[in-house]
C-alpha cells in the first residue's frame, strides 16, 4: 500500500480574470494511491480564498499515515481520521476522497456514477467559464467557446457592462453570471442585477462577499433572477444560506470531495434549494469525478480542464458541454 504526490502546474489557455484575483498557471497537486495492485488517483486544486497552496496541500499529505487508509471503503471513518488531522485544508482531503472512491469503483469494476446511484442520462450540460478581460478579448473566448450552449460570464469589476455587451455582440446563448463577491454593498447588486434580467441571464452566482448574508437576504426579495450561493458556502450552514439564497454551488475541492459533497445535496434538498456543482482549474482528474457526480444536481459548470493546456490526463467526459460519463471503473482516466 502506497501514498504519493506531485506538483503539477497548469498552464491556462488565456488569463484568468475574476473579481479578485489573476493568474495564467495554477499549481494543483495529483496523488497516487495504490493497493493490491489497484492505483486510484485524486487531486487536489489549492485556492488561496479558502487558505490553501500547493505547498499546504504537500504538508498535509505528509502527515498522512497510510495505514489509516488500508480499507479505503470505510470512507466517513476515513473522512473523520483527515478532519482529526487538522482543519480546512479542503482540497488535500478532497484528493484523498477523489482517490478512495476511483479504487472503490475499480476494484468493484464499476464507473464512479454508479457508486452513488446516480442516472448517467441525467447528467447536465456544463457551461463554459469566460473571465474578465478586454471587450476584444471577450469576442474572442466567445467565439472560441461557439459550440458550448451555455456561458458563465464572470464580472464584479468597473466594466461589467462593457463585458456583456461584448458577449451579446456575437451570442444570444442563455448566460450564468458569477460575481465572485466582486460587488461590495446590496444597492449595487441590486442594480447590477436588474440590468442583467434583460440580458437572458439564468442566475447570478456570490453577488456580494460572503460574510453580508443579511444584504443577501435583502436582495433576493427584491429580484427576479435566482441567486447562487459559492464562497458563502464556505462560512454558512445550508439552513442558513436557504434563507437568503436560491442554491448553493457545491465544488469538490472547497467542499471535501464526493462524500461530504452528498451530505450538502441532502442538506440542500431538504432546504428547497437548488444545487449547481462547480470546480476550480484542475485537471481531467479532478473534473472527471465531479461528472460522474453530476446527475445528481440542477447545473453543472466543469469546464476547468478545458481552461489549460497541459492536462496530465485523458478520458473525461465533456464533449462541448455535455458530460458524456465513461464506463470504465473508476474516474475513467488515464495519465497520458
Amino acid at each position: 500500500m502506497k501514498l504519493d504526490y506531485r506538483r503539477y502546474d497548469l498552464k491556462l489557455l488565456h488569463p484568468f480574470t475574476i473579481s479578485r484575483s489573476s493568474r495564467d498557471t495554477v499549481p494543483v497537486v495529483i496523488i497516487e494511491f495504490e493497493k493490491d495492485g489497484i492505483t486510484a488517483f485524486g487531486e487536489a486544486s489549492p485556492n488561496a480564498r479558502y487558505g490553501e497552496t500547493a505547498d499546504s496541500v504537500q504538508d498535509f499529505l505528509s502527515r498522512i499515515d497510510v495505514t489509516n487508509l488500508s480499507d479505503p471503503f470505510q470512507l466517513e471513518r476515513i473522512g473523520d481520521y483527515l478532519d482529526f488531522l487538522a482543519p480546512g485544508n479542503s482540497s488535500a482531503k478532497c484528493a484523498v476522497d477523489i482517490a478512495m472512491h476511483d479504487w472503490i469503483c475499480k476494484k468493484r469494476d464499476i464507473p464512479l456514477y454508479r457508486f452513488y446511484g446516480a442516472d448517467r442520462d441525467k447528467a447536465p450540460v456544463s457551461s463554459f467559464t469566460v473571465g474578465i478581460d478586454e471587450p476584444d478579448m471577450i469576442v474572442r473566448k466567445v467565439e472560441e467557446a461557439s459550440n458550448y450552449p451555455v456561458l458563465k460570464i464572470k464580472l464584479g469589476s468597473a466594466n461589467d457592462e462593457e463585458i456583456i455587451k461584448a458577449v451579446r455582440s456575437v451570442t444570444n446563448k442563455p448566460l450564468r453570471v458569477d460575481a465572485n463577491e466582486g460587488w461590495k454593498s446590496k444597492e449595487d447588486a441590486l442594480a447590477s442585477i436588474h440590468w442583467l434580467s434583460t440580458q437572458n441571464v439564468e442566475f447570478v452566482e456570490q453577488p456580494m462577499p460572503a460574510g453580508q448574508i443579511d444584504d443577501a437576504r435583502w436582495l433576493r426579495g427584491k429580484v427576479k433572477l435566482p441567486i447562487i450561493a459559492d464562497e458563502a458556502l464556505s462560512q454558512h450552514s445550508v439552513a442558513e444560506l436557504s434563507t437568503a439564497y436560491d442554491g448553493i454551488n457545491i465544488k469538490l475541492q472547497k467542499n471535501g470531495g464526493l462524500l461530504k459533497a452528498r451530505k450538502l445535496v441532502r442538506e440542500a434538498r431538504e432546504t428547497g434549494m437548488k444545487v449547481m456543482l462547480g470546480c476550480m482549474i484542475e485537471t481531467s482528474v479532478g473534473i472527471a469525478a465531479a461528472a460522474h457526480f453530476s446527475p445528481l444536481v440542477d447545473w453543472a459548470d466543469l469546464d476547468g480542464n478545458r481552461l489549460i493546456s497541459n492536462d496530465p490526463f485523458t478520458g473525461v467526459p465533456n464533449e462541448d458541454g455535455e458530460l458524456v460519463l465513461s464506463d470504465e471503473p473508476g474516474l475513467g482516466v488515464r495519465p497520458l
